[in-house]
């Protein structure tokens, strides 16, 4: 048996002897602080394989150079280990809306495209034997600034939390992985440090290092790159105002054209700036990459409100922060800048990002003031560990790629509500 097939084999074993069988999977496991190694080429290559399909109007694969090696090549960077199991976490409410707790594999009722499943594989969110793997991908730009010190510190909070066996890696919105997957804490930690002081040490703005805005590309190459099939539950916490909706293809935000510019050079400059995918491509990325997205969105919830009541909503906060001006708090300028900036393109914005973490299972939260981060993660976390984890085997054998409806009910419950997934995409040909 070829040494690549043979490993693969391995590795779905292994898989499988996790989930079906914790108890050995912990004995075997214990006293073992070796993590296995996670190859991958340079982070956001797989950016440089996508281009805008005018007909199709969606982001296809480029061919690849012939200097560089097919999937399943010698040489191959990425080790991938296909398995038919399909996961979800769910989260179960009352009508209340307060979490259910004790149900058990019997509870659950799975069905795929209408079809009944066998639950194969069930374990509480806070299981210590089903290792999470978390990305947290966190927009460091200019605008950003005032909430960013209580959000790191606040990540650093939900690191010391990280089970034994959890993996945790931080990706930032110039593309850049600054931690790749570990169970180190201290590391993530000590990256977290350095982040923190990247962006807000320095005399003057000029000293000081601010994120590029790619937050979707961050994202989109997360979800092609760093997740494989043995990261039993993918998770990601993305905290960004998602302003580079603005230079996706076919974006609800109509940009305006400067004052002293050309309509040609407007046009090119758009097109320089423009990325090669759009908002439905980062969505159907998010399906296919089976991760749940938690939500952050720094700034004011402008969703969701009537007219006028936006204005109404930005005042309260003006009012409720006059009291920290004459302290010279920075949050204060930084809200007046977030108001004449960003107001008129925020609610497609924070549109988008709600939708994004609705199609995964997860949810939003809106940081409206920085020092609701520390909440606002302990929330996350705890959100993690209450869910369930329900998996199975789809009876659909098909190779076909196609997207499938999964539905989750707690039997004997109608009036149960179980957020989670959705849907998922089944393997290619």
């Amino acid at each position: 048996m070829p040494e690549r097939a043979r490993r693969s084999k391995l590795l779905r074993s292994a898989l499988c002897l996790l989930l079906l069988a914790p108890c050995a999977a912990r004995a075997q496991t214990q006293g073992q602080t070796e993590e296995p190694p996670r190859l991958k080429r340079e982070f956001g290559s797989s950016l440089k394989q996508l281009k805008w399909d005018d007909e199709r109007q969606r982001a296809v694969e480029v061919r690849r150079d012939d200097s560089q090696p097919g999937e399943g090549e010698e040489g191959d960077e990425v080790v991938r280990v296909e398995t038919s199991l399909v996961v979800c976490d769910v989260l179960v409410l009352d009508p209340k809306g307060k979490t259910v707790s004790g149900l058990k594999r019997e509870d659950f009722l799975v069905t795929e495209d209408g079809r009944a499943q066998e639950v194969g594989v069930f374990a509480l969110g806070d299981s210590a034997n089903v290792p999470r793997s978390i990305v947290l991908v966190i927009d460091y730009s200019r605008s950003m600034q005032p909430f960013l010190k209580n959000s790191l510190e606040a990540a650093e909070t939900l690191v010391s939390q990280l089970g034994p066996r959890d993996r945790m890696a931080l990706v930032t919105d110039d593309v850049e992985l600054v931690a790749d997957f570990t169970r180190d804490k201290a590391q993530l930690k000590e990256r977290l440090e350095w982040l923190k002081q990247r962006a807000t040490q320095g005399g003057s703005p000029r000293e000081k290092h601010f994120g590029r805005s790619r937050q979707y590309s961050a994202l989109m190459a997360t979800l092609r790159e760093l997740f494989d099939a043995e990261d039993t539950r993918p998770i990601v916490i993305f905290q960004t105002d998602g302003d580079e909706l603005a230079a996706l293809h076919d974006s609800p935000l109509t940009p305006s054209m400067p004052t002293g510019v050309t309509p040609d050079a407007f046009i090119a400059a758009l097109k320089a700036t423009q990325r090669e995918f759009s908002i439905a491509d980062v969505f159907r990325e998010a399906e296919r990459s089976r991760a749940t997205v938690y939500t952050v969105i720094p700034g004011i919830r402008l969703i969701g409100l009537k007219p006028g009541e936006e204005k109404e909503k930005v005042n309260a906060l003006r009012r409720e922060l006059s009291k920290d001006r004459a302290a010279g708090s920075p949050y204060v300028q930084a809200f007046e800048n977030w108001v004449q900036d960003t107001v008129r393109v925020t609610p497609p914005q924070q549109t988008a990002l709600y939708g994004l973490s609705k199609l995964t299972g997860g949810w939003t939260s809106f940081l409206e003031k920085p020092e609701q981060a520390a909440g606002i993660y302990a929330d996350i976390f705890s959100d993690i560990g209450r869910r369930y984890v329900v998996g199975f085997y789809p009876s659909n054998k098909e190779r076909d790629g196609k997207r499938r409806r999964v539905q989750i009910e707690v039997r004997g419950h109608p009036e149960y509500t179980v957020w989670g997934r959705k849907s998922y995409y089944a393997p290619g040909p």
